[in-house]
């Protein structure tokens, strides 16, 4: 037994941009995420065009996100069998090729939807695939900065597609903002392919076991993910206190509404994500490894318990000072990074991060979809407190994963993913105990 292990020397930003491989990694998710959100923008203003359907053109706004979690479900075990710059580079093809179609205007608009919702299957694979990249391009607390800075980028570059993209609709309308997303795709290729360096998959680097399909591979892999107590602990704290808080989100609207003339949700909205930003980033930056990883919990429990001040139903202003409060406690995932990537197999990792972000996605939709719920009986200030107070007792209640351990376990004896003796991968670690992309955090 041992103390958990440390980077010894907090990473800074030039650290990290040192990197190449890392800057071409930024620059490529940063306008994959500016295309993304200018896509699905247009898109749902070119369904409601053509139908005059309010519905349609919601459906339209998430039906590339719905797909999400089925892929993620089915679909993952891809992420450690293909080569990385082969899969982002492919899957960014795929969606230079879909934009094109829709831009022609030559399917109808249920056509459109199911063409999008096809490509988005693929979606979750390529992001745990660029996901898992960066260990082998970032090492010690350089690691930890670096998926704080991609969080940040995430959230940066999606208010800046439904800046860009509105300027763009009134400039040249969906079919030209389409057009251009198209270029944004072809752009993300050819950083991906001529930036970063051409790695095996890593199923095959470390000699996985034999392979089966694709979707009975990623249902065994992910029930062994959960079946491990310590890795079950970590994507259960990295899913819930944050997730619960989303609710409070899907109720801003009727809270504001209730606040009366003047009151604007967009203001609690830009709120909450100006705090998550400034979070990850002072977090990130300027608290030291050690401290950061002591924190977890109380950063966990911040996010819930500003939230308890809805009760006495605040005005605008104050409420998005308890927002954005609130939203910085989303920092608590840092804590996680290392030791949730020291808990899965290395051959499984594109995989393990591709299921916190699934896993994230889907509890996040079931939080907000409750809120709203909740909120056709009580009174949207309720409701606020109510998703806080449900994260800070997740927070509770994964106290003891979220902590920093006394010890590190010793690793168990290598074998495969089977549980057979000899494998190639490494053993899972069957002992209590994140990180990933935060969808909507992001």
């Amino acid at each position: 037994m041992k103390a958990p292990k440390v980077a010894d020397r907090q990473a800074t930003f030039r650290d990290v941009f040192a990197v190449a491989e890392f800057r071409v990694v930024f620059a490529s998710y940063g306008i994959f995420m500016i295309g993304e959100t200018v896509k699905m923008l247009a898109l749902s203003v070119l369904v409601y065009e053509r139908t005059g359907s309010g519905l349609l053109a919601a459906l339209a706004y998430v039906t590339g996100f719905l797909p999400h979690a089925l892929g993620g479900l089915f679909l993952l075990a891809l992420a450690d069998r293909w080569p990385a710059r082969a899969l982002i580079v492919g899957y960014d093809l795929a969606r230079l090729a879909t934009v094109a179609v829709l831009a022609t205007g030559v399917l109808s608009p249920s056509a459109m939807l199911g063409l999008v919702a096809v490509v988005a299957l693929f979606g979750p694979v390529s992001s745990a695939s660029r996901t898992a990249l960066l260990p082998e391009m970032l090492h010690g607390d350089r690691y930890v900065l670096g998926r704080s800075l991609l969080t940040v980028a995430a959230g940066g570059t999606q208010v800046a597609g439904f800046a860009v993209g509105g300027l763009l609709l009134g400039l040249v309308g969906p079919y030209g903002a389409l057009w251009l997303t198209a270029v944004t795709c072809g752009l993300s290729a050819l950083l991906v392919r001529f930036g970063l360096t051409p790695r095996p998959a890593r199923v095959g680097r470390t000699g996985g076991g034999p392979r089966t399909g694709a979707f009975r591979e990623t249902l065994r892999v992910n029930r062994q993910l959960l079946a491990d107590r310590r890795i079950r602990g970590l994507l259960l704290a990295q899913w819930l206190p944050g997730s619960l808080l989303v609710g409070a989100e899907g109720v801003a609207v009727p809270y504001a509404a209730d606040l009366g003339p003047g009151a604007s949700a967009g203001v609690l909205l830009m709120a909450g994500a100006g705090g998550m930003l400034v979070g990850d980033l002072l977090v990130g930056r300027f608290v030291a490894p050690a401290r950061r990883e002591r924190l977890t919990p109380w950063l966990a429990l911040l996010l819930g318990v500003p939230m308890l001040a809805f009760l006495a139903r605040p005005a605008l202003l104050p409420a998005a000072v308890l927002f954005a409060v609130a939203t910085a406690g989303f920092a608590y995932q840092l804590g996680l990074a290392r030791r949730f990537l020291d808990a899965v197999p290395e051959a499984r990792r594109g995989q393990a991060f591709g299921l916190v972000n699934t896993g994230m996605m889907a509890a996040q939709g079931l939080a907000a979809a409750g809120a709203g719920a909740l909120s056709e009986v009580l009174s949207p200030g309720v409701v606020m407190a109510g998703a806080g107070a449900a994260s800070a007792i997740a927070t509770l209640l994964l106290w003891p994963v979220l902590a920093v351990p006394a010890v590190r376990p010793k690793r168990s004896s290598r074998r495969d993913t089977r549980g057979g003796a000899g494998g190639g991968e490494r053993g899972w670690l069957p002992c209590p105990g994140g990180e990933g992309e935060r969808p909507r955090r992001t």
